[in-house]
């Protein structure tokens, strides 16, 4: 049964790789994934066999530089003018191939990549008796329901082929391949325990899985030393409708709370607009995208994230960290347990947000019990140390279940 670990004891030298080969299309160093992929090239640089690190753009000095191939000035930097969706599948399509390459050149005796970036690396690593493993950002392709390997608008799509006149089909990586990835990984790395029970529905075995989490960093993300005069309920992310903001702003008006603030911290896009215009009360407040999260955190009383569908929102941690009860859905991450840090609701139900919310603002002294037992749960379970010493326990899962195959 997959479940949340501490790592206690971590295996020896002998057990591990000793040159691995670690390759991101994310950055190393910065925000969101990009901080993770640092954190766990850093496992094992830190445990002594990191080889080189594969990336784009290279934002930090924890590893040194001889470690990191930045494709920073790659040529295929020359695409952006393509539009992200295609930009960002050329860029992975890229790193694949360089990956792929340096596996061949026989430097590397092991694989760390991120699933929909390695298909190529993969097959490389297969055919050379390389142990592998992959960090899965969200969840199975299949999002826990039953679908074909090739669906009827990718199959139109591929008869439809016109060659090389549609080369651009062609750059983002296939629902074939991403399949072909789960199976050529000797080890998936999961980031929550929704995100693997979406595999396990989708039939990948037990054995394969491995729970890494999400880290934070518990100096920069600090409770604030008084809960703030009037009630604030706080919202980070993307606003868009897949993490459930039209729900939240459906919730609040309906509330119509007294002397309280709902605080929308992150980039608006186009498909939330109208639902801002339509139920933004005048104690709403868009606080844009903000590089200090913490100190919107430290001001809030609680943390609202009903999403739909993540790997693990690690700003669901960031908040807890900063001592924050938390309202959020099962799908958004681990970081919630009904009852104890927060308040556990469906996806999909502004209902249940507005309950959730009225009970948060009714009892201030309850607030600061389940924020001081949500700080408690991640420093018991989700520091960056123990993400790192988790990775660690895949290499060595990897290379065990490589040598049966």
């Amino acid at each position: 049964m997959i479940e949340i670990t501490v790592p206690s004891e971590f295996p020896g030298r002998s057990e591990m790789p000793r040159a691995l080969l670690y390759a991101t299309s994310a950055g190393l160093g910065g925000s969101g994934l990009d901080t993770t992929a640092l954190e766990g090239a850093l496992a094992a640089h830190q445990a002594g066999f990191l080889s080189r690190v594969l990336c784009y753009a290279n934002r930090q000095r924890k590893i040194p530089r001889q470690f990191v191939s930045s494709l920073q000035y790659h040529p295929v930097r020359l695409l952006s003018c393509l539009g992200s969706r295609d930009y960002y599948a050329a860029k992975k399509l890229a790193l694949d191939h360089a990956a792929a390459l340096a596996l061949r050149r026989g430097d590397h005796d092991f694989f760390h990549g991120w699933s929909g970036d390695s298909f190529r690396s993969l097959v490389e690593a297969r055919l050379r008796g390389i142990p592998s493993v992959i960090d899965v950002p969200t969840w199975h392709r299949n999002k826990g329901v039953a679908k074909p390997a090739e669906t009827r608008s990718e199959r139109e799509v591929r008869l439809a082929d016109r060659g090389w006149r549609d080369w651009r089909k062609h750059l983002p990586a296939t629902r074939l391949q991403h399949l072909a990835e789960y199976d050529l990984a000797d080890v998936l790395l999961m980031p929550s325990l929704k995100s693997a029970e979406t595999f396990l529905a989708a039939g990948i075995p037990e054995h394969k899985l491995h729970y890494v989490g999400r880290g934070v960093d518990l100096e920069r993300y600090q409770p604030a030393g008084s809960p703030p005069e009037k009630f604030c309920a706080v919202f980070v992310g993307a606003l868009i409708r897949r993490k459930g903001v039209h729900h939240l702003l459906d919730a609040w008006k309906k509330l119509a709370l007294k002397n309280a603030e709902l605080v929308l911290v992150g980039t608006v896009h186009d498909e939330i607009k109208p639902a801002l215009a339509e139920l933004a009360t005048s104690n709403v407040r868009l606080a844009g995208f903000s590089a200090s999260v913490q100190d919107e955190l430290r001001r809030a009383s609680v943390f609202v994230f009903p999403s739909e569908c993540e790997g693990f929102a690690k700003v669901t941690i960031e908040a807890a960290a900063c001592g924050l009860p938390l309202i959020a859905t099962r799908e958004s991450g681990d970081a919630i347990v009904d009852g104890e840090t927060g308040w556990l609701i469906p996806p999909h139900d502004p209902e249940a947000i507005a309950e959730a919310l009225k009970q948060a603002e009714a009892q201030p002294d309850g607030l600061r019990a389940k924020g001081l037992r949500a700080r408690q749960r991640v420093e018991r379970l989700f520091t960056w140390d123990q993400y790192r010493g988790r990775i660690l326990l895949a290499y060595e899962k990897a290379a065990r279940l490589n040598r049966k195959n």
